[in-house]
């Protein structure tokens, strides 16, 4: 049998009742014990805390296999070692392997998990850690106060792309068997393997900086397994124009004339999907020569302004163009573009769209509106129907 280890006491420090605390929309823990859970390499998922408030919110997850566990005063103190609550734990507990996971390690998947116990099953292989690859040159410097590398040489500096770094530990997980456990005393003995994990999980949270960087990378993970999962066939392209085709901005010239910002790249990928033949649009509230002409540059085939109610207007298009809704992706950053946002199939806001706005989308982008935004969506659109039609 193989179990599944998380250790997470109620005493940190730096972050109180850190493994609690939500990122990403969750408590920390819930992201490794639900990689653990949805692992098949793993049996039974056990959570070990001191921590009543700790276990309420973990039994309240209801994720398979996860269960909680009591955690001793002596092995949740500040000076108490990991091994001492593996070992507490091993003479409570039957199974055969145990994989130790780390609270700390949110961007943990279940993948990484599977990957890592192919490792353990090779032949003569006693533990499995995980790690990733870091190309950073290394230095140290000697008794005299003078620097030398460590890993390279200065007169042969190896381009990135031929360096093959160093494996460095990210703590994420550790695996090996009860038997070699108790008898090292270890969390890893004899022949250990390693199994590299992106580098983006170099981080472990241990310090209130490292939560933000952590919380923006888990965001983003989650923003682009949801839209796999989401994002249907797009047949119609529409966008709002301010805000998200420009940069909300307006100016002025010295002779009062009124000019806008417009990105060619959000040019050159409306004319990818005509191309593709979907249908392009825009439908702004304002009205403006300038809004015009750039839609009859751009040849569009729709231009609807001075709309107040859009959701209106979006429904008799695709009554027009014979489109369901759900097949309609549009483009919004304001009030006003909500009620679309939350009807269409493919509902995104811009970075800088207002905050009710990009929570209700599907997606938000990285870019803000005028620098490539609506760009970066056509790109997703077009990168799904590429693999459609593969």
């Amino acid at each position: 049998m193989n179990v599944a280890f998380i250790p997470v006491r109620g005493g940190s420090k730096s972050i109180p009742l850190k493994n609690i605390k939500e990122i990403a929309g969750k408590p920390l823990v819930y992201w490794v014990a639900k990689a653990a859970s949805d692992c098949r390499d793993i049996d039974n998922v056990y959570v070990a805390t001191d921590n009543d408030i700790i276990r309420k919110t973990v039994e309240s997850f209801n994720l398979p296999k996860v269960m909680v566990v009591e955690r001793g005063q002596a092995t949740a103190s500040d000076t108490a070692s990991t091994e001492s609550a593996m070992l507490e734990f091993a003479d409570k507990y039957l199974f055969e392997n145990i994989v130790l996971i780390q609270a700390t390690s949110p961007l943990l998947t279940s993948d990484d998990l599977t990957g890592g116990f192919e490792l353990y099953r090779k032949e003569e292989t006693d533990s499995v850690l995980s790690v990733v690859r870091q190309k950073r040159f290394h230095w140290k410097e000697d008794k005299n106060g003078f620097a030398r590398p460590t890993n390279y040489d200065v007169f042969h500096r190896p381009r990135r792309q031929e360096f093959e770094g160093y494996l460095v530990e990210n703590g994420a997980f550790y695996i090996t068997s009860k038997t070699a456990l108790v008898s090292t005393q270890n969390r890893i003995s004899g022949n250990i393997r390693a199994y590299e994990m992106d580098e983006s999980t170099y981080f472990e949270i241990d310090e209130p900086s490292d939560w933000i960087v952590i919380e923006k990378q888990l965001e983003n993970r989650i923003q682009k397994e949801r839209i796999k999962k989401e994002i249907p066939e797009i047949k119609m392209f529409l966008t709002d124009c301010d805000g998200c085709l420009t940069d909300g901005g307006m100016y002025y010239s010295e002779n009062g004339d009124e000019l806008k910002k417009f990105s060619t790249l959000d040019g050159m990928g409306l004319s990818m999907l005509k191309n593709k033949g979907i249908l392009t649009g825009i439908i702004t509230g304002e009205k403006r020569e300038l809004n015009r002409r750039r839609c009859k540059k751009l040849n569009l085939d729709i231009f609807e302004e001075g709309i107040q109610d859009k959701l209106s207007v979006v429904k008799k298009l695709c009554e027009r163009y014979k489109i369901e809704l759900q097949n309609v992706a549009y483009v919004g950053d304001d009030i006003n573009d909500l009620d679309v946002i939350k009807s269409v199939g493919f509902g995104c806001s811009v970075k800088n769209g207002v905050q009710i706005v990009k929570e209700a989308a599907t997606y938000v982008t990285q870019k803000e509106g005028g620098q490539g935004a609506v760009r970066e969506i056509i790109d997703i659109i077009l990168k799904q129907k590429n693999a459609v039609n593969i």
